[in-house]
């Protein structure tokens, strides 16, 4: 009805041509901006099935915004309060998730290198200060197969024929010379070359009996376990324990025989080359306990070798002994 009468009301009143003809302009001019009206509605129906459903307050947040003037004052408060109150568009979960993540990742991984620090161990090495054999220490944590009975005797032979085995009796035997341990080897170089063969002898009769003979009778690894971790105290003790203490070849710990019962045999057979005066029960027993002990000063040697080896020498990345 409406448009009925907006196109009728130009004719009412024609009664002269040039009045019909304002009156016709007037017509084809409304009927132009009905078509124009009538093309934009689709248009604007399809912009606002695309932009969905206002989130909750945003309309009324919307119309309190395009309600304002576009010049505005310092005092229009109004329209700045409801600007701010239009929310941001939300952003997807997974994307803040995913910019949680790295920062996440970096505090997991300074996590565990602090941890892998403090859990760090160095390693042993075949020889210490590059002289002294150091063949039978095994790294701490290291897992190694058992020793095989030719394993054993390339053991006890190496620790006996190294080119440095020489040292230990060369100054045992300046010692016992100094104390006459032994008044019947006398003095001077004469003395010193008897009290020399006779150590050596000592220490590689020790060597078969404690790494070989011994282990291969009672199937126990005469190898030295580093614990490296914990305090001196409590890696010293360790190192100290091991001269009685020993792991067999299945890997569980029982009484060192090797050491205790090898060292006896030792310092038995040495009273076939000694002189008849030094072949009594409590020189062998003096022996016995002397041999136990050096090798208790060695464990504790061997136990603290790779952090004095990592400190001075910064060997940290040493190949470890097997």
């Amino acid at each position: 009805m409406a448009l009925f009468s907006r196109i009728w009301r130009p004719w009412a009143g024609c009664g002269e041509g040039l009045v019909c003809l304002l009156a016709a302009a007037t017509l084809l001019g409304n009927v132009c901006a009905l078509a124009q009206d009538a093309a934009a509605i689709p248009a604007m129906a399809a912009s606002q099935s695309n932009a969905g459903p206002p989130l909750p307050g945003e309309s009324i947040a919307a119309e309190a915004v395009a309600s304002c003037p576009q010049t505005r004052s310092t005092t229009d408060e109004g329209c700045e309060i409801a600007a701010q109150s239009v929310p941001d568009a939300p952003k997807p979960q997974g994307q803040t998730q995913a910019q949680a993540t790295p920062g996440q990742a970096q505090d997991q991984k300074t996590q565990s290198q602090q941890g892998s620090g403090q859990d760090e161990t160095q390693p042993q090495t075949n020889r210490i200060l590059e002289i002294i054999p150091n063949f039978r220490a095994v790294s701490a944590d290291n897992k190694v197969p058992p020793m095989s009975v030719k394993d054993k005797f390339i053991g006890a032979t190496e620790d006996s024929f190294d080119y440095s085995a020489i040292f230990v009796p060369l100054a045992l035997a300046e010692y016992s010379m100094l104390r006459n341990a032994t008044p019947e080897f006398g003095h001077g170089w004469p003395g010193y070359a008897r009290y020399f063969w006779h150590t050596a002898v000592d220490q590689t009769s020790e060597n078969y009996t404690v790494e070989f003979i011994v282990p291969v009778l009672t199937h126990e690894d005469p190898r030295y376990y580093t614990l490296g971790r914990g305090g001196f105290l409590k890696r010293a003790g360790y190192a100290l324990s091991r001269a009685v203490i020993t792991r067999n070849d299945k890997g569980n710990n029982e009484f060192n025989f090797s050491e205790v019962v090898g060292a006896g045999a030792s310092s038995g057979i040495s009273t076939l080359y000694y002189p008849s005066k030094e072949r009594s029960l409590g020189s062998v027993g003096t022996e016995w306990g002397l041999d136990v002990a050096i090798d208790a000063a060695g464990f504790v040697v061997k136990e603290f070798w790779p952090d004095v080896n990592h400190a001075l020498f910064h060997r940290g990345d040493a190949k470890a002994s097997q």
